[in-house]
């Protein structure tokens, strides 16, 4: 079923990204996810304007399959190249580069804050959480990558073809942070 827009059926829907109902009528973005009950998958639903803030690579896919009108696109167009162009975007899946939202991240590699505001690579990690092993963020500055990928056997060409993949910084940012994980 994929990520696909459609009316609403009813008022009862609420936003995943703003928490407000989705009025009836109203067209919306349906994201595939995965569900906790059964195999098959659920869909959690988005405003259209909130979705181009945050999920703006998924909407804009959605947007070409659907074969409707939508209200106010031009909106929506720059609503997602501003997500784009401030790096609010949310990630494709890991790796990703982006900005560190807070300052309380430590660097897998160094073990030092990563500052607010500063460039951060995420890869995916095992963590033992009580009992059991989960899969999660690990953090790491982009100095620190190629020691990390020296002490764990990575590969350097596949993990900047992920970053490249998978973040959503606007394409200068990203392609000098790539350049400094590559030289480093």
């Amino acid at each position: 079923m994929a990520n696909h827009i459609e009316e609403a059926k009813s008022g009862r829907a609420s936003c995943r990204t703003c928490k407000k109902t989705i009025d009836k009528g109203a067209l919306r973005l349906g994201i595939e996810a995965a569900n906790a009950f059964g195999d098959t998958p659920s869909l959690q639903w988005h405003h259209l304007l909130c979705a181009a803030g945050k999920l703006p690579a998924e909407l804009k896919e959605a947007l070409v399959a659907y074969a409707g009108e939508v209200p106010d696109r031009a909106v929506l167009d720059q609503a997602m190249a501003d997500a784009y162009a401030k790096g609010h975007a949310k990630p494709g899946g890991f790796p990703y580069l982006d900005r560190a939202p807070t300052g309380r991240a430590k660097c897998m590699e160094c073990g030092e804050a990563i500052a607010k505001d500063s460039y951060r690579v995420a890869v995916e990690r095992e963590i033992e959480v009580g009992m059991v092993m989960q899969k999660g963020a690990g953090y790491m500055h982009p100095a620190c990558v190629g020691a990390h990928l020296e002490s764990t056997g990575g590969d350097k060409a596949e993990l900047v073809a992920g970053l490249r993949t998978n973040s959503r910084l606007p394409e200068a940012d990203l392609e000098r942070q790539v350049l400094e994980i590559e030289n480093a």
